[in-house]
């Protein structure tokens, strides 16, 4: 096994950090990789904000659902979805460009997610943890005006950087589901009642937890993340962005 699948497969989350800085040149390698990440059409449609300031820091911690490592990290990254830039840039022609649409959002969000996976995958070669928080998403209006963002911008996601401590560097990474109910050849299949039961059992008995009543855990999932008020209020927050692309 290479190296670069080595760590892929060992990286976690980290949400506890040394009280340790990231060196200059650590931190220039992680974001130098973000630019070396693929884009649609080499436009790079994506902004980072690194986040320096303490305050800042404290008062993300509280709009991302409450979450105080946030405020702790070492180094804390924004990806934005920044389709401002280019309209910016051909609004100075003389072709009247039309306003961006939810293409040209997906398009940016992807550029940005693409950009944050390679820090992550950097800042694990570098020995350097990472977490993303998806939180950044909800609180539209608090996080526009933190953020001072313009229309045709959109957080995509946030990340804290940091050295790991160590009960972080060992404890047990999360099991992922298996290969056969995620990828299938040519077209899209719905998993069948027995298979997803048979795919929450399956990871179940690989974590050690082989007596645990699946149904019961997918009622649990759903009442904790996807019925939860953070999840109803980041589809809100997605929407209130969206109105400016439409």
């Amino acid at each position: 096994m290479n190296e670069v699948i080595k760590q892929l497969k060992s990286r976690k989350s980290v949400r506890v950090f040394e009280e340790k800085p990231i060196e200059a040149e650590v931190k220039k390698e992680i974001l130098q990789a973000a630019f070396e990440a693929p884009t649609a059409g080499c436009m790079m449609l994506y902004s980072i904000l690194d986040i320096t300031d303490q305050a800042l820091k404290e008062k993300l911690a509280v709009a991302c659902d409450n979450q105080p490592f946030i405020a702790k990290a070492p180094l804390v990254l924004i990806f934005l979805a920044d389709y401002q830039r280019w309209y910016d840039a051909f609004c100075l022609t003389d072709i009247n460009p039309r306003k961006p649409g939810e293409g040209d959002l997906l398009l940016s969000y992807a550029d940005a997610i693409i950009a944050a996976q390679n820090t992550v995958v950097a800042a694990e070669s570098l020995g350097v943890g990472s977490c993303y928080i998806g939180d950044i998403i909800e609180n539209c209006e608090a996080v526009r005006a933190l953020l001072n963002l313009p229309d045709y911008v959109v957080p995509a996601a946030m990340l804290v950087y940091g050295y790991p401590e160590e009960q972080q560097k060992t404890r047990k990474k999360p099991q992922r589901y298996r290969a056969e109910y995620l990828v299938f050849e040519n077209s899209y299949r719905q998993l069948t009642e027995e298979e997803h039961v048979a795919m929450q059992a399956e990871r179940n008995a690989r974590s050690g937890f082989p007596e645990r009543d699946v149904r019961q855990e997918i009622k649990a999932l759903c009442d904790r993340k996807y019925m939860s008020d953070f999840s109803v209020e980041m589809s809100r927050s997605a929407g209130e962005y969206l109105k400016r692309f439409r």
